[in-house]
Parts: structure tokens; sequence; C-alpha cells
């Protein structure tokens, strides 16, 4: 059944905001909640934190006071939906335990994206991305097992297989090869749109997240690990926010933002099988549309336009829902795993020129690959158990990334060639 929120009536402004009572909700069970209602959980707090920001950003270059207002508005409501979906999360869900539902949400989200994607420039980025934080979930799962004993197959409820893919030491790039170019978002499927907006999002609270874990972490390897794979998720928001089209307004900008949030609170409203979770879904997209159609009049009031100019089809296309998608995670790590990015492409590392800037940036960043956070945390993990942790359904499709008692360090970093010298 289609949905267009434009066609439904939006609730009066004074109903945005709740009491105290409201805005801390009764959070889920980390043991018996599914974990897609986690990564749910994480999507839409993304969301909002997008919303937020972009709020402030458009108010701070904005000249006309009215105008702010009405900003200042919807942005408190978003923050009033960011309070209650972050404390869904529970008390007792530790920080690390916590960054698997992340890595888990962007395997999961990204896998999604890039299955039903027209873009093949955009379905070329998902693609890319997605096994740097599908090797991510990896490195923080070794983590998690080796500090608190938890075994993070566990938390994913075994829907999302951990093992390693390119490496995360082969993350490592020059900044210039992260800026893609931008979709034109006029020309763009709905579906285009929509994934470039919510990937976004997603990317940029994980980054956010890391960024800030890394002072608060309370050991060395955790610390290290989060400095390094905050500054990988930095490359993942310049790439993905790159794609975004730079044409657009600002008024157009808040316009997709808020269409975007009701697509996601819509879309995990439907998927969602938590009743207490579902509900607040509900609410919030009953918000959300609200916020969408003060963001359409203000289009209207102060950039003479119709929402139609900017969203000519306002029905819903497909919706989000998870689901696993091992087999299709196992076949871009088969075709993919020695590609690294150049420029507005991506190249297989054994194709690119010797003075390209990913080996210069390698020789500077990693001069001691022992001291590579994402490689010692394994190694320290290997010089405990005699080998890492994993959760697989079968070996992995990639020989050299077999080996338990080994990381590899060199697949998609060094040529082929220069691997046989350095062995």
């Amino acid at each position: 059944m289609s949905f267009n929120p434009f066609d439904q009536k939006p609730e009066k402004s004074e109903k945005l905001f709740c009491d105290w009572t409201k805005i801390y909700p009764q959070s889920y069970s980390k043991h018996d909640v599914s974990p897609f209602t986690k990564l749910r959980c994480i999507l839409t707090n993304g969301a909002e934190y997008e919303a937020v920001w972009f709020s402030h950003q458009f108010f701070r270059h904005c000249p006309d006071n009215d105008l702010r207002r009405q900003l200042a508005l919807v942005r408190k409501s978003e923050q009033f939906q960011q309070k209650i979906g972050a404390c869904l999360k529970p008390k007792d869900e530790t920080v690390l335990e916590t960054t698997i539902g992340y890595e888990q949400l962007a395997v999961e989200l990204t896998a999604m994206l890039a299955m039903r994607e027209p873009d093949k420039t955009v379905k070329a980025a998902l693609d890319f991305a997605l096994l740097e934080d599908f090797d991510h979930l990896y490195r923080y799962a070794d983590l998690l097992d080796m500090e608190q004993g938890v075994h993070a197959e566990d938390l994913v409820g075994e829907l999302t297989e951990i093992m390693p893919a390119r490496p995360t030491i082969t993350h490592h790039r020059y900044p210039f090869d992260e800026v893609k170019k931008p979709v034109n978002f006029k020309k763009a499927s709905p579906i285009t749109k929509l994934d470039v907006s919510i990937i976004t999002a997603a990317e940029q609270q994980t980054m956010n997240y890391y960024m800030n874990q890394c002072g608060f972490y309370t050991s060395d390897f955790g610390r290290r690990l989060y400095q390094e794979i905050a500054m990988v998720e930095e490359q993942h928001v310049s790439q993905y926010g790159s794609l975004i089209d730079v044409k657009e307004s600002w008024l157009e900008c808040w316009l997709n933002h808020e269409y975007t949030e009701c697509y996601v609170y819509y879309s995990c409203y439907k998927d969602e099988v938590d009743k207490n979770v579902k509900k607040i879904w509900e609410n919030c997209l009953m918000q959300e549309i609200a916020h969408l159609h003060i963001a359409a009049q203000c289009l209207k009031k102060y950039g003479k336009k119709e929402w139609q100019q900017v969203i000519p089809n306002g029905e819903f296309p497909e919706l989000l829902a998870f689901k696993s998608t091992k087999d299709y995670v196992r076949s871009v790590i088969e075709g993919t795993c020695e590609n690294t990015a150049d420029r507005e492409g991506y190249i297989n590392v054994n194709q690119m020129s010797d003075d390209a800037d990913f080996f210069k940036y390698q020789k500077q960043v990693n001069t001691n690959v022992k001291m590579t956070p994402s490689h010692a945390v394994i190694q320290a993990h290997i010089d405990k158990d005699g080998r890492d942790y994993r959760y697989e359904d079968k070996e992995n499709p990639i020989p050299s990334l077999r080996a338990r008692d080994k990381d590899n360090t060199d697949l998609g970093r060094k040529k082929k060639n220069d691997r046989r010298q350095s062995r």
C-alpha cells in the first residue's frame, strides 16, 4: 500500500513536545531484543543527528529571523525525538557492545542499499565502504572477546558473519581519493536520493560516536582502535557526503531531510517487531510529517517553490526492511577485496601507479605495521588464545584471509609482486 507523507494531515505544533515522563522511554532488553530492532534504533538516531546538525548549519547561514524561528521550532522537536531514541539503549549495554550494533548496522544497511541501488556510481561507493565496515566489525568483535569475554555472534544474532575482509590497515587513504562526483538529484531516482541521504547520516553518526569514544574508552587497545576506525569513518562520510547534490538550495535540502526522516520512520514502523518500540516509531513518524509540512510551507514562502518541484512524486518507493545479507557480502568480498579508492573512482591496487598518493600515504601512516591498532588488536587476541575470534558459516572466500593464527596486513595495500618480495 502506497504512502505519501505530503497527503497526511500534520499534527499541530504544540504536539511536537512532551514532558519528562515521555522523553525517557522503556529501554529494550539487550538479551531478548531482536538485533534488527537495535539496528533500527541506531539508524533513527543517526537520522536525528543529521537533521539537528543540518538545521544548525542552515540556521547559521540564514539572515531571516522568521525562517530561523521555524528552524528552531522543528529542531527542538528533532531533539526530543533523538533523546527518546537514544534512551531505548539500556544502561547495561556496554560501549563496545553498542559498537557491535553500529558496525552490524553499517554492514546490513549498506548491503541492503547496494542491492537495490540503480545508480552505478552510488552502488560502487556502497560496495566499497561495505567491505571496510565489515572488517571493522571483525576488529571490534575480537576486542570484545578479549576484554569482556562476550561473543559478538550472540549480539548480531548470527545474522551477520564476523571475519576479515579488506584489512583495516588498508583503509587509510589520501583525502583526495574520497571526493566523488555529486549526484544530480533532479535526474536521480527517488531510491538513489534516499540511499545517499540515509547512508551519509548513518556513517556520520558512527564517525561522531567513535571520535568521542576514543578519548573515553578505558583501555589503550580500545582507545587506539577507536582512533583508527574513526579516521576511516571520516573517509566514509567524505565519500558519501560528496555524492549529495551541491546545487540544491538550503530550503530544498531541508525538505529532502524531512522527507528522508519520514521515510526512515515509516520503514522502521512497518518493519518493527517490538510493540513498545513500534509505537515510538509511529509517534516519531507523525511528528516528522508535521516537520515536512513546515519545511514545504517555508520552501513556498521563502524559496518561491512548491514541494513537487523538489520531490515530484511524494509516494515512498520500496521501504527499508532488514534481512541477513550474508551471500551478498561474500560476493562483494570475493570480487572487490583488493580495490582501493582512486579520485572519483575505484581501482584494484595491483593496477595503481607506484607513485600513487595511496602508497605514499600508507608509507607515512603505517610506518610500523605492528603499531597499527587494528592489526595490534588481532595480534593480541592471537597471542592470548592462539587464534583470532570469528563467526563464519563457511571459510572466507579469500584464501589469504583464512588463516586464524596470522593477521593479513598486505592484501589490498601492497601489489602482488611487493607481497612476494616481503615474504
